[in-house]
């Protein structure tokens, strides 16, 4: 592909004292929503009447105080839809909506009409001011450009004026668009001019928002644009400085992080970025992001899945699986290596009841926003030793001992290679029921009873019982200083030897009269290898003696092992 000549690399400013790389985001900018206007223009089938009202709905319960419902003069559905939020009484004292126009007279005339009965209303309009548009689309220089700019906004003032008269708290925010593709000096200077002719003081502050209606650069020349023009901007104590990245280039958070860093006090965006091509800025992971720094993004969160459910069904838009927070798979590893340093992390923090979130690979607790531990590690055949082990513990309860990690990792990746599949909780405990509990070959359990006796304070315990190999029940008997030891003592008499007791772990499984302990037994057979076995009975001996069983079977199964008579 031959680029060269065809594509105008940006030019970057000059700043070189620039000041935003040293500062860091402290709280949470001011939000305004779009998803209704912005949003909703960018769907394939916009939102109708009874969607956009359960998706504002949602916004004012997430917590948004700014909300741009609509361009009311662009159709009659918008309008309509306008005058039902407003008619209805369906906008909480606290949030203020906000209306978009163009700067021509006749749609701000019919844009006031449609707020009418409003109590906080921003009046948001625009026109575009970049280098290209204004060569190819308004074939008009600097000064005429400027000049439907205060036009505009001596109209806008004087009918919100008017307005205010009726009880609306009016405020007025102003949009260079294409700011990202526009001179610094100019969009300064414009905005300069707006400001005067809307009255802008300290007690009544014009919004000037710096579209990157199209990213044309990487963040870091986005984040000088905005700080020259915070820095150069006349009176700008007058102003709040709002930034509406859109996301072109893929970097539409990058935008919006460096902006803030170099003065940016407000955000527009998304819930989940959807918007015009490749969409706007996502307010989801935006303020999330800020979340895992210690910075309240003042937006209630904590139900995303619940958010998710409402976003797809009112814009019949999906959330990508990848998708930051949201997505399926978002708290989900498959890598070994990933598994095991969060099963490590989770363990730690419970060993040492930190309240500081601690955990590899997991930049934010899920349980925070409403998500699960569950599906953390899942399991294919890239998984490690310690994915199994995780999910039998967080699923099923049992907690196998380090060593035994290996063992079952190793069946389980055997069988997901087998599959070709991710496996799921359920496969996995099929397998480890099947691999280290369940075994009858040679050998499993028959009649069994366990006595102590003994003499001169010396305790003895007695096993005798059965054995089946298959085909019959033996009887076999032995004693020893305790219940497993008496058990290899018995299995001695059918010629089952040369196993060394290596290490015994137990826990309780479930609880009150129905609980069962379970037992790990690792036994060291005469090849030399180890075994893991595994026993599940309401006694907690009989569970050992099980173990041993099928650890013993294990080891026979491997083809190695001597088997006796």
């Amino acid at each position: 592909m031959d680029c060269k000549g065809k594509y105008v690399p940006f030019d970057p400013i000059k700043l070189d004292d620039r000041r935003w790389p040293s500062n860091v985001i402290t709280k949470a900018p001011v939000w305004c929503s779009v998803d209704l206007r912005d949003g909703n223009q960018a769907l394939v089938e916009p939102m109708n009447l009874q969607e956009k009202l359960i998706f504002f709905k949602m916004l004012c319960d997430v917590g948004f105080k700014e909300i741009e419902v609509g361009f009311p003069s662009a159709s009659l559905t918008e309008y309509k839809i306008l005058r039902a939020i407003i008619d209805d009484g369906l906008i909480p004292d606290d949030v203020t909506i906000q209306v978009l126009v163009q700067a021509r007279e006749h749609l701000i005339r019919r844009t006031f009409e449609a707020i009418d009965g409003a109590k906080n209303v921003i009046l948001h309009f625009y026109n575009s001011t970049s280098a290209l548009q204004r060569k190819v689309v308004f074939q008009k220089d600097m000064q005429g450009i400027t000049d439907i700019a205060v036009e505009a906004a001596r109209l806008v003032y004087s009918l919100g004026e008017e307005k205010r008269k009726t009880g609306t708290n009016i405020r007025y925010e102003y949009s260079p668009e294409s700011f990202s593709g526009t001179e610094c000096g100019f969009a300064v200077d414009i905005c300069s001019e707006v400001m005067q002719e809307l009255h802008a003081s300290p007690e009544n502050k014009v919004i000037l928002n710096l579209p990157s209606t199209v990213q044309l650069s990487t963040p870091n020349c986005f984040a000088d644009q905005v700080e020259y023009f915070c820095r150069n901007l006349p009176d700008r104590e007058n102003a709040v400085i709002s930034v509406h990245p859109h996301n072109d280039r893929g970097t539409g958070i990058a935008d919006a992080e460096l902006a803030m860093m170099a003065g940016a006090e407000r955000v527009e965006g998304t819930m989940f970025g959807n918007g015009e091509r490749t969409g706007n800025v996502d307010i989801v992971t935006l303020a999330l992001n800020m979340y895992t720094q210690g910075v309240d993004p003042m937006l209630d969160l904590s139900h995303i899945t619940r958010l998710r459910e409402i976003y797809e069904h009112c814009t019949k838009m999906q959330v990508p699986e990848r998708q930051p927070y949201a997505g399926d798979l978002v708290f989900t590893a498959f890598s070994g290596s990933h598994q095991d340093a969060i099963n490590k992390g989770i363990n730690y923090m419970r060993s040492h009841k930190s309240g500081v979130w601690q955990v590899p690979y997991l930049p934010i607790d899920p349980m925070d926003i409403g998500r699960s531990y569950e599906p953390i590690i899942r399991i294919n055949s890239q998984s490690g030793k310690g994915g199994a082990a995780f999910i039998m513990q967080q699923n099923f309860g049992y907690i196998l001992p380090k060593a035994m990690h290996p063992q079952l990792g190793a069946v389980v990746k055997a069988e997901a290679d087998k599959l070709g599949t991710e496996l799921s909780a359920s496969d996995i405990y099929s397998i480890f029921m099947k691999e280290f509990v369940n075994k009858t070959n040679p050998f499993s359990l028959g009649r069994h009873n366990l006595t102590d006796s003994g003499s001169d304070g010396a305790s003895v315990s007695v096993f005798s019982g059965t054995v089946f190999n298959g085909s019959m029940d033996i009887p076999i008997n032995g004693e020893g200083n305790g219940p497993i030891d008496a058990f290899f003592n018995a299995l001695g008499h059918l010629g089952v030897s040369g196993y060394e007791f290596i290490s015994y772990n137990e826990h309780a499984i479930g609880a009150g009269s129905h609980a069962k302990a379970v037992s790990y037994i690792e036994l060291k057979a005469p090849d030399k290898k180890h075994y893991f076995g595994v026993g599940i009975h309401s006694n907690i001996n009989i569970a050992s003696i099980m173990g041993v069983i099928s650890a013993i079977d294990r080891a026979v199964e491997s083809n190695t092992v001597y088997v006796g008579k």
